[in-house]
């Protein structure tokens, strides 16, 4: 049985000090996570965020709906022959299946 300890560590991200607290470690090992944290919490949920988010905004392309004709944008560029919806047609077909 280890008995682990607080670490004071530097965040490679701010430079802040963050306490890596026993019972993370404890967590860390149970999980078998091999390294130790590098950022604090705050910037982990900062980088999480930002990757949920994407880091560079979506480039949208102009497109005209294939069931109701209205204008759109879609993430995608559309494809000759292949329909493209907006949000609520898309929405349908998705629930109809």
């Amino acid at each position: 049985m280890v008995a682990f300890v607080d670490k004071t560590m530097v965040c490679r991200e701010c430079g802040a000090n963050f306490v890596f607290t026993a019972g993370e470690q404890e967590f860390y090992k149970t999980k078998g996570l091999l390294h130790e944290p590098a950022r604090c919490q705050t910037c982990r949920a900062s980088r999480r965020r930002n990757a949920a988010q994407g880091d560079a905004p979506r480039t949208m392309y102009p497109a005209v709906c294939a069931d109701c004709g209205a204008t759109t944008e879609v993430p995608f560029e559309p494809t000759q022959g292949r329909p493209v919806y907006c949000k609520e047609c898309f929405e349908a077909h998705r629930r109809t299946g």
